[in-house]
Order: structure tokens, then C-alpha cells, then sequence
């Protein structure tokens, strides 16, 4: 056989003194390295230029396309169906995908298909650390790996990886992740927020070999089920993981068995290349060449005195800043920069490079691609440069992961702006999207449960939050999340089973999507009654004072978050007596009425959003607020009876009609209807207004440079920009020139009022011992 890139090596080629494992006897290092040349030398994936399956036999292609996809939906659908945790079986927090030997992912079910890139990377660690020696890379193995440094987004996100071989060699992965319930981190719940550094992240598992002869070993039973809180969850999660992926590699088997080998391997490769080149077709088709700036930013209050950390140099208010530039070029290749972005800090919000490099499909499936051929080709069709050292590639490795979606999420929704001008250059209206939601609220906690069972919970309700408007209609509300385009609530009932919680109403937020011509999606919100359970702590999880979702185009961004909780509520005799108690939502939080309800309780209402553990006992309340999505236009342009449907849909709160949407309405026997002549001119007095309160754009500029001259900024604004100054060279310049900064004017974090730990030293994962790290981004 010759070798050619993308089939195996003659088994002649001096490979070294021991034959690999790779079908074809190159071992899994010399396999990677051989395909990454050829990558890198022709642009091509694996220098594959030409296609030989796919231009010979696309008839055959496409057939085995075809069942490997179905397959892995299927299997999909069917294992998780063993998983107890409504995470999994009610969210659908679960995806398996298919790689080729050296790790490339080829396909990929449903799901949460971040994990493309992320299992990828964990089988890329082990190529690269040869674990083919040591502890060896066998038939029927079972590896797990959840650990953060090595490329995964937060540690409850557990792989199962799986090598698939065919007489005695390798010829490709499987592998399976879920989302579990609990980590057995510093706090209960699967990404708690009490612990400032990974080391209270919770069970850290380093892609290790858990099994073999495809039965889990007995040690790490009894070793796992010890380490976390929900044991029946994590056991079961398990199951799911190793029975999905079991049937893909029974499904590889069989496409071999009818298609043959040389068919199967050349498919596995080509595949990826197909994957970059569609990726490329897309951008040329939908976008325009050209620079693409936004920012995002969302923030960090630690400072309250409901966050306890047991650091103090970790109690600072902090705000994550990610500017972004998107650069298409004339050829349809693209380039995502995130220069200037804010240092990582003490905290859980903290990102690996390979949340982006696998990331970006979550977004591109739902816009760019909305494709079936899923696999890493978008990853090697776009250049990511995340800076060293900036929250989006932490250069420590005490750093912690377990909520990294809080940031990335803000970021990202700058990104869909920035797609969204490109795809509005194009006339492809209908594919803008003004932004994500910032998903959350996560409802967190645990203790002892209605069973008298140790336990934990994350309420994913927030799997379903409101969608971004487009340029053509409104978004969608309740429906989804950024990181699992197929989210759900999940029914109430069966977080009923699985929490000592009651529900005492569910039901649409009102005014939490940004108002536009086309509004953006609402959240809903679900009031919590605890019941049944003892010795409980739950807290709050979401962005607080800064909205992390803009709009588009004059659109208005989506509401942020505040926090509702009552202790102490003297619920149980309210209910007894048969006196009104709080029921349904919280509609207008400015005039509240579950407050008046329960005069003696301790009320919590505040902006104040991310909190840690706090005690709560039996009819105290959680209110759970699902974020909106943003709007998309100019408010005053929305069409007047769209305003009135809003109304008498739950939508939008009355007192923001007239403010916002210059809309005049009457009441009748509850119902809404619109008052044409008083819109009219509502909505005229409105612009002259607008134009009265205007000033010229060089006469604001001016203000605002005197401000920034004087540092005329709250500090953590301040000490924001003195981070993005000091890891962005060229971001430091620019904002210099563009503002016409005197020379003798700087902005450094050692002036500023703040704890100095962690700022001037750092030590690398990749400084430990035997430890080689794979590099999937420039820095």
C-alpha cells in the first residue's frame, strides 16, 4: 500500500523500532504528526486537496454519511433514556461524536455539540503525552476524562472515550459526554461558585483509564461514586456515556463490514476535509470581506457580603471585558481575534482555548452552517488568537472553570452581532440574530433531599431562554440556550421528583427581552417553594448589574438579572388559614406583590445575582428568572399592534409601552387595544424629543475624552481597562490613538486599590513535569 496522507502508512516506512497501534502501524504520535504537516503545508486538511471517495463513489460517500449520522442520533436518543438525571434525560445534556485516529472528530449527534472539539482535545492530550505506552491504548479500554486543562469547558461535563479498533488496529474514537448533576466541588451543584481557585472545582479526572475488556474496573467504582454527592446520577450518567458510545463503535463495525475498511478510513478524513471546505463555501456566500469589531462585557460582584470566599484577595468587584474582531478576508478564510480581552482572575468564569476552537460550532450550526456535516473542519477553517494570560487562555494553573458559560456566553453574543452585520451586507435578513441570552438563572444547591438522601441540584430550566430578535421577526421566548440549540425546560413534575422544591407558579417574564421593531425573546420565571428538606443551601448564579446582551441596529438589550428569595416566610400557617400566599410570577419586580404577602419574612430582592451557598429550610422561596433575549430596530418602529398583542400576551409590562414603544393603549374588561391617534402622535413627540436631548457626535467625543484623561470611572471599570492595556499591546494602542491620549498619561493595576495576588506571577500547566500540551490557538 503507498502512503498517501489520509490512508495508512506502508507498514515498510522506518516508523521507529516499535510498530504503532495505528491501522497502518504508525503509532497515534506519528499519525497526528504526519496529518498536521500535510495540514499545514497544503491548507488543505491531511492534504487533501482531492477527495478520492467522495469524487469516485459520492453515491457510497454520502450512503455512509447517511447511517454514521442517523447512527449517532440514535444513539442518542436511546442511551439516555438509562440516565436518571432530568439534566440528561429531560434537557438532553448529552452528545456523542465519532473521530478518526488521530482525533479529528468526523461526526457528531445532537446536542450539546461543544463537545465536538472538546473530547477531540482530550484524545489529542493522549496522543501527545503517549498514552499508547503508558498505561496503553487497548480494545475494549475505557477512558474518562472531565479536566478543564486539558481542553474541557467546566469539570461537570464528563467524557467517556472509547478506542475503536478493527483486527487488532486502531482505526478511530468514540466518545460521549454528559452534563452531571454534581462534581463534588466546594459547593453543591455542577458549577458552584464558593471556591476561587480549581482545586475546589471538584472531582478532576485527567483522561484516565477507567476500564477495560469494556467493564468498568471495580476501584474506580468505588473511588467515583465516593467523590460526588448525587452517586445514583453520576453511576447512571455513566451508563449512558459507555452504552452510547458501545453502539457507535458496533455501528462502525457494521459500515466496514458492508462498505469495507479502505472506504470507512478514507471517509474519515475526507469527511473533516469536507467540513472546512463547506465552512469556507458559507463564508463566501453569506458574508463580506472585511474587519468586524464589537465588545462584550459582564460583571463580577464579589464584594457583597452574600458571597463568601474563603480568600479575601478574591472579594473584588471585577468586570470580564471581551472585545472581539472578526476578520473575513477576500478568499472566505476568517480570523476571530480576542486582542485586548481582561485578565482571568479568582474566580469560576475563567475559559480554556478550547471552549472557542470547539465553541464556535455551537454558534456556526445555528446561522452560518446549518449543517448535518459537523466535525472538526470548522475548527481548522478558522484562525482563533486568544491572548496568553486574558480569561479566554489562562496562563495558571490554579485557575478555576466551573461556570466558564458566564463569560463565554457574554462574548459570544457580541460575536452574533458581529456575523450579523456581515450576513446583512449580503441581504441574508433571516440569519441576523441580535445576540444570545446570557443563560442563567442557575438555581443551585443541595443537603439532604425529600428521600433523606445526600444531594444536589441544578435546576436546568435555564436550558430555555429567550432568543435574540432577527431582522425579519421577533425571537423566540422560552425556548433554547446558546450552548444546546435543542434546550428545554423540562417539565415541572419531574423536577418536582428531583428536588425538594415546589413549584408555586411558572410562567413568562415580562419585559426580559429587549424591546425593537422585532422584539427579542422573553424568559420565563419559576417560584420555588422548598419542602421536605433539611440541611439545604441553594444561591443564585447570573449576570447582575451589567446586561450582557445588546441589540442590534437600535434594539434595546435584554433585562439583567436580580435575585428574590424569602426566609422565615410564616408560609405554612398562611396556607393552613387559607389566607392569599405568593403564587405565579414575579411580573413587575419595581412593584412587587409577593412582598406584601409575607410582611414578616426576610426578604432578599436586590441586584445582586451571583451569591454562594446560603441556608434555606422549609417554605422559604427561590425565585428561578430566565433570562430574554435582545431586540433588533428601533422601538418606535415596531408595528403598534404587535405592542398590543405583547400586552394581553404577558410579553411586555404597560409601564414601558408608552416609554419605550411610543404606544398609547386602553383598557377594557382586561384587555388591551390600541389607541391609533395618540401612538401617532405619542411617537412624533418622541422623535422630537430624541432630537432635542441629541448633541453632535465630535461634541460627545470630547466629553468623553476628558473623562477617560481624568479617570473619571468606577474602579472596576478601571481595573478592566488596566488589565486589556497590559495583555493587549495593540489594544493599548489603538484606544490610545483613537482617543488622542497624551503620551504621559497610563492606566496601570498596581495604582489602582486592589489585592495584587495573582497578578504579577503564574505557573503554567504546561511547566509540570512530563507534561506536553497541545497548542490549538496562536497566543
Amino acid at each position: 500500500m503507498t502512503t498517501t496522507i489520509g490512508t495508512p502508512a506502508d507498514n515498510s516506512v522506518d516508523s521507529g523500532p516499535k510498530e504503532g497501534i495505528v491501522y497502518g502501524g504508525e503509532t497515534l504520535k506519528a499519525h497526528r504528526d504526519r496529518i498536521m504537516e500535510a495540514t499545514r503545508s497544503t491548507g488543505h486538511y491531511a492534504g487533501l486537496k482531492d477527495k478520492d471517495l467522495r469524487a469516485s463513489s459520492p453515491i457510497q460517500y454520502n450512503k455512509i454519511f447517511s447511517r454514521l449520522r442517523a447512527g449517532l442520533v440514535d444513539a442518542r436518543e436511546t442511551s439516555k433514556k438509562i440516565a436518571a438525571s432530568p439534566i440528561v434525560e429531560q434537557e438532553g445534556e448529552l452528545c456523542f461524536t465519532l473521530y478518526n485516529a488521530c482525533g479529528d472528530s468526523i461526526l457528531t449527534s445532537t446536542g450539546i455539540i461543544i463537545h465536538v472539539g472538546t473530547m477531540g482535545a482530550a484524545i489529542k492530550y493522549m496522543i501527545e503525552n503517549n498514552w499508547e505506552d503508558n498505561p496503553g491504548v487497548e480494545d475494549g479500554d475505557i477512558f474518562c476524562n472531565n479536566d478543564c486543562l486539558t481542553g474541557n469547558v467546566h469539570p461537570c461535563d464528563v467524557h467517556t472515550l472509547v478506542p475503536i479498533f478493527w483486527e487488532g488496529k486502531l482505526i478511530g474514537w468514540v466518545g460521549g459526554v454528559t452534563h452531571v448533576i454534581d462534581t463534588g466541588s466546594v459547593g453543591p451543584g455542577s458549577m458552584s461558585t464558593g471556591q476561587v481557585q480549581r482545586f475546589g472545582d471538584g472531582y478532576s479526572i485527567t483522561c484516565r483509564k477507567i476500564g477495560s475488556n469494556d467493564t468498568l474496573w471495580r476501584d474506580w467504582l468505588h473511588e467515583s461514586q465516593r467523590m460526588v454527592r448525587t452517586t445514583r446520577y453520576w453511576m447512571l450518567d455513566e451508563r449512558t456515556r459507555i452504552a452510547g458510545c458501545h453502539m457507535i463503535r458496533d455501528l462502525v463495525y457494521d459500515v466496514i463490514e458492508s462498505e469495507g475498511l479502505d472506504a470507512y478510513w478514507k471517509f474519515a478524513y475526507e469527511s473533516v476535509e469536507h467540513g472546512r471546505e463547506g465552512l469556507q463555501n458559507r463564508i463566501k456566500a453569506m458574508t463580506i470581506p472585511g474587519t468586524y469589531r464589537q465588545t462584550a462585557f459582564v460583571d463580577v460582584p464579589f464584594s457583597h457580603e452574600d458571597v463568601r470566599l474563603p480568600s479575601d484577595f478574591a472579594k473584588v468587584d471585577t468586570i470580564m471585558h471581551a472585545p472581539s474582531e472578526i476578520t473575513i478576508r477576500s478568499d472566505a478564510t476568517w480570523k476571530i481575534d480576542f486582542e485586548g480581552a481582561s485578565r482571568w482572575c479568582w474566580h469560576t468564569f475563567n475559559a480554556n482555548p478550547v471552549s472557542f476552537t470547539s465553541g464556535i460550532w455551537v454558534m456556526m450550526t445555528q446561522t452560518l452552517i446549518p449543517s448535518e456535516m459537523i466535525n472538526d473542519g470548522a475548527a481548522y477553517g478558522t484562525e482563533f488568537r486568544l491572548p496568553k494570560g486574558t480569561w479566554t487562555n489562562p496562563n495558571d494553573r490554579r485557575v478555576a472553570f466551573a461556570y466558564s458559560w458566564h463569560f463565554m456566553v457574554s462574548a459570544w453574543s457580541a460575536l452574533w452581532r458581529g456575523l450579523s452585520r456581515a450576513y446583512t451586507g449580503r441581504g441574508y435578513l433571516e440569519e441576523v440574530n441580535s445576540g444570545n441570552a446570557n443563560t442563567s438563572n442557575w438555581l443551585q444547591g443541595g443537603g439532604f433531599n425529600q428521600y433523606d438522601e445526600i444531594h444536589a441540584v441544578n435546576s436546568f430550566e435555564c436550558a430555555a431562554n429567550g432568543v435574540g430578535a432577527s431582522a425579519t421577526r421577533d425571537g423566540i421566548s422560552h425556548a433554547a440556550a446558546m450552548w444546546n440549540p435543542e434546550g428545554d425546560m423540562g417539565d415541572m413534575e419531574i423536577w418536582e421528583l428531583a428536588e425538594p422544591l415546589v413549584y408555586l407558579g411558572r410562567q413568562i417574564k415580562a419585559g426580559s427581552g429587549g424591546a425593537g421593531k422585532y422584539r427579542g425573546g422573553c424568559g420565563f420565571e419559576s417560584l420555588r417553594l422548598v419542602y421536605n428538606a433539611k440541611d439545604w443551601t441553594m444561591f443564585f448564579m447570573g449576570n447582575s448589574n451589567i446586561t450582557s446582551d445588546w441589540g442590534l441596529m437600535g434594539g434595546y438589550p435584554a433585562a439583567s438579572g436580580y435575585r428574590f428569595a424569602a426566609h422565615d416566610t410564616n408560609l405554612k400557617e398562611l396556607i393552613e388559614s387559607g389566607a392569599e400566599i405568593p403564587i405565579g410570577g414575579d411580573t413587575d419586580p419595581e412593584n412587587p406583590k409577593y412582598d406584601a404577602l409575607i410582611p414578616d419574612a426576610q426578604i432578599k430582592r436586590d441586584k445582586q445575582a451571583v451569591t454562594t451557598e446560603e441556608a434555606f429550610k422549609d417554605y422559604d422561596l427561590y425565585l428561578n428568572y430566565m433570562r430574554g433575549g435582545p431586540g433588533y430596530g428601533d422601538p418606535l418602529e415596531r408595528d403598534p399592534q404587535a405592542v398590543i398583542d405583547d400586552m394581553n400576551g404577558g410579553y411586555v409590562l404597560p409601564r414601558l409601552v408608552e416609554t419605550v414603544y411610543g404606544v398609547k393603549a386602553t383598557e377594557n374588561d382586561g384587555v388591551w387595544e390600541l389607541d391609533e391617534s395618540g401612538t401617532e402622535k405619542l411617537r412624533e413627540d418622541i422623535r422630537k424629543d430624541r432630537l432635542a436631548k441629541a448633541k453632535p457626535v465630535s461634541e460627545w467625543m470630547k466629553e468623553e475624552r476628558q473623562r477617560i484623561i481624568d479617570k473619571k470611572a468606577a474602579i472596576p471599570v478601571q481595573l478592566m481597562y488596566a488589565q486589556s492595556f497590559k495583555l493587549g499591546q495593540r489594544f493599548r494602542k489603538e484606544f490610545r490613538d483613537f482617543w488622542d491620549i497624551p503620551e504621559d498619561w497610563d492606566l496601570l493595576e498596581e495604582d489602582l486599590p486592589v489585592p495584587s495576588f495573582g497578578r504579577d506571577r503564574a505557573m503554567d500547566i504546561s511547566e509540570l513535569p512530563d507534561v506536553h500540551m497541545v497548542k490549538f490557538v496562536e497566543e
